[in-house]
């Protein structure tokens, strides 16, 4: 699999990654699962401090453990946890973070994380006391880079312009085109564009329509319809006939200079296996992407903008 790297770091990732919130806390099931992603090609394994109250991070790096040089292993930090885990609060604060990472790197069973990320963010946050804490991590060896994770413009603008991120995770798909705004804005500061949700809730996989849920049966998804969805998806699979629906989807995100890898879930070996073969199929052309560009919305964010 082809690898391509995450802003001016020297991480190269591969084009599609593991994100790996979906792994569950079933040992063997997950490992399974990490198998089929190094046998694929994968190097790149997205997980948080958040995901299954840290289990998550601990079956990654009891799994990963063997072929951890090889690896580009990132997580997140910024939402805690109350003692009773009944439900989380936001401290993007550097005493915090100093201390989720001790938590993340014992967890994951090693002494470095290749990429640390804030797990969201506000204009009220302390943002410069938040980059403190990840540019002193990043000097103590602790992280070989940072980013962040968020779709508020507001907030992104501030991290580019103030900050040393390599990297921005942002839900971006055909079905979601917000994000397109900004790409140029991350590129202009070096940064790269990390897609998560390429499958939009799996409306853009093989099954299409037939894994829709009843909320988006009867509210659409975003700010199209159901109707319009069918009528889209239909189109869609008409006029690409040669591709497979995972082959538009996640062709279509990886067609953009700005983003480094997408990053879906994988809740089997055999979910991973079909969306490797479609990351590693020919990219599309000029004229399949303008194609795609005209059939689709291209929708901006309403709220937290610049």
């Amino acid at each position: 699999m082809n690898k391509r790297q995450l802003g001016q770091s020297g991480l190269y990732v591969s084009e599609m990654g593991l994100g790996c919130m979906s792994l569950g806390t079933d040992e063997k099931k997950a490992a399974s699962i990490l198998a089929e992603a190094l046998d694929s090609g994968i190097n790149y394994f997205d997980t948080a401090d958040l995901y299954d109250f840290g289990v998550n991070e601990e079956i990654i790096g009891k799994v990963l453990k063997p072929h951890r040089n090889d690896l580009i292993l990132a997580t997140k930090a910024g939402n805690r946890w109350n003692e009773e885990k009944t439900s989380w609060s936001w401290d993007p604060s550097k005493a915090y973070i100093k201390q989720a990472v001790k938590d993340s790197l014992r967890r994951l069973q090693t002494d470095y994380i290749d990429l640390y990320q804030l797990h969201g963010g506000t204009l009220d946050d302390p943002i410069d006391e938040t980059i403190e804490a990840f540019e002193e991590l990043k000097q103590e060896g602790v992280i070989r880079a940072y980013g962040i994770s968020s779709i508020r413009p507001n907030v992104i603008h501030e991290y580019v312009h103030r900050s040393g991120i390599v990297s921005n995770m942002m839900q971006y798909s055909l079905l979601d085109r917000r994000p397109e705004e900004w790409f140029s804005l991350i590129q202009e500061h070096h940064a790269s564009v990390i897609a998560r949700g390429p499958l939009a809730k799996g409306l853009l996989s093989e099954k299409m329509l037939a894994k829709a849920s009843p909320k988006v049966r009867e509210e659409g998804y975003l700010d199209y319809s159901y109707q319009e969805l069918e009528e889209l998806l239909s189109s869609i699979k008409e006029t690409l006939k040669e591709r497979t629906m995972n082959e538009i989807a996640f062709q279509y995100v990886l067609s953009h200079p700005a983003v480094a890898a997408v990053i879906p879930g994988a809740s089997s070996p055999e979910q991973l296996r079909e969306n490797a073969a479609a990351v590693s199929s020919k990219p599309l052309t000029e004229e399949e992407i303008n194609l795609l560009r005209s059939l689709t919305k291209e929708s901006i964010y309403e709220v937290h903008r610049v």
